[in-house]
């Protein structure tokens, strides 16, 4: 990323199936977490993104671009991309890339060229406030071709992006010299023929086609879930609506009850792999829902119980406790739990300090769980300030308790510098330890080890 909130310079962050963001208030990390969902709304969704979509308000074009302040000239643009490995091999290429220049359309930021290429074969996309397209591409035997897609006005919904699948096809029409066809309202191509003037081969073009595969792959295995730092308030009793999802989780309950009502099967999964994890945080060993009626859409309440004792010396069960009269952890925790356990889980998580109201103990055991559930078709990015998180990560690790391996974790240390912030991608070895830390990483803990021991 570049020019992009506090990050000015060209910036680049090594991601794994459990990425860690750590780093004081300020530097970045909710940002971070925001650009990562837009690049994915946009490479894999072909949409544009909402940089005001909840969790994450980053306000106007002017509030996301890079501003230095007093008489600096403001970017007139900002970038940002990934590389990837392919689900699949990519004719002799590990890795792909994919990067976006936003431009501001009005007050926001908008998709002005998109990039996609891989084993030195390319294709690019730029979009004009008129709404029409121009398309360049590359392969290893061709230089550069071009054409370009005319769009009708169309005011606001010109900000729609035209799909790069709908552009390859175009290629192969063209190079064809086959009719243009209509594609969606209001697009066509009255360029003539004769502005294409290079034929592009079957191989080059089922390149072309690869290319996009893997992005059309991943969008199919679902979207982001994001949460929200704050999340729902629980309450004693509940009237189902519809569930829908939110950053604050406030749709779980009704999801929960829905299920245990229409899902027996499912609920007694879900509900096994909750009370594991309750049990070991020590938040809770049962929970159960409570219906005020035999139809589905009857009011009821989430309860939860404990047992005296621990572990193997657990008797007598407690008292059914409604979700309200337990304090905020649980209710704080359950849906980060329920998204993360779900039998059809997301395929990438955004959270914003899981750990909020949890006991140490808490905060440890979901250091556990995410390295219990990530992997290639899990992937999580956790923005924390959780010590006992962290270190129950490298433990984990080191002690081979889940098949994630060092490499399997990035922790990306955010470090403020002067106006900017710096991105740190740190790594572990087999011994858990960080690697690659700079200076000013965890000295806060060190200083207060120091003075707590009066050294």
């Amino acid at each position: 990323m570049e020019n992009f909130r506090c990050f000015r310079k060209p910036q680049s962050a090594r991601l794994a199936p459990l990425t860690l963001l750590v780093g004081e208030n300020s530097t970045g990390k909710t940002s971070f977490l925001a650009l990562v969902r837009a690049l994915w709304r946009v490479a894999l969704q072909e949409q544009v993104p909402d940089f005001r979509e909840e969790p994450y308000d980053l306000g106007t074009f002017e509030d996301v671009v890079h501003n230095r302040g007093g008489r600096s000239k403001q970017p007139a643009d900002f970038a940002a991309g990934f590389e990837a490995r392919p689900n699949r091999p990519l004719f002799g290429s590990d890795k792909y890339a994919f990067k976006v220049v936003f431009k501001r359309r009005g007050a926001f930021p908008v998709p002005f060229r998109r990039r996609l290429e891989g084993g030195g074969t390319w294709i690019e996309v730029e979009t004009e406030g008129n709404g029409n397209h121009s398309v360049n591409f590359g392969m290893p035997d061709i230089s550069k071709c071009s054409f370009e897609e005319r769009r009708y006005p169309l005011g606001d919904a010109a900000l729609n992006l035209i799909p790069i699948p709908f552009v390859l096809f175009r290629i192969g029409e063209l190079s064809r010299g086959e009719q243009p066809r209509f594609f969606q309202a209001g697009i066509t191509d009255d360029s003539p023929d004769s502005a294409f003037n290079v034929s592009v081969g079957r191989d080059d073009l089922n390149k072309l086609y690869k290319l996009n595969g893997d992005l059309e792959i991943r969008s199919r295995r679902g979207i982001p879930y994001a949460s929200a730092p704050v999340r729902s308030i629980p309450r004693r009793t509940y009237d189902p609506t519809r569930p829908r999802r939110d950053p604050e989780g406030g749709y779980i309950p009704t999801y929960l009850a829905s299920i245990s009502h229409s899902n027996p099967k499912t609920w007694e999964a879900l509900k096994t792999e909750l009370e594991k994890f309750g049990q070991q945080a020590g938040l809770f060993d049962e929970i159960s829902i409570k219906s005020f009626g035999d139809a589905e859409g009857a009011p009821f309440q989430v309860q939860i119980r404990k047992f005296s004792g621990s572990g193997k010396s657990r008797q007598a069960k407690g008292p059914w406790r409604n979700l309200i009269d337990v304090g905020y952890g649980v209710s704080q925790t359950l849906p980060v739990l329920t998204e993360l356990l779900n039998p059809e889980p997301a395929p990438l998580f955004l959270l914003q300090q899981p750990e909020v109201h949890l006991h140490p103990s808490a905060q440890a055991a979901l250091g556990s769980l995410f390295c219990s559930v990530a992997g290639p078709e899990r992937q999580l990015i956790v923005e924390t300030h959780s010590d006992y998180l962290l270190d129950r990560v490298r433990m984990d690790v080191r002690d081979k308790k889940t098949d994630l391996k060092p490499e399997d974790v990035s922790i990306l240390y955010f470090e403020r510098d002067g106006l900017e912030v710096n991105i740190h991608s740190l790594r572990l070895d087999e011994m858990g330890n960080v690697l690659d830390a700079p200076p000013g990483y965890g000295q806060f803990f060190m200083d207060e080890t120091r003075r707590s021991i009066n050294l």
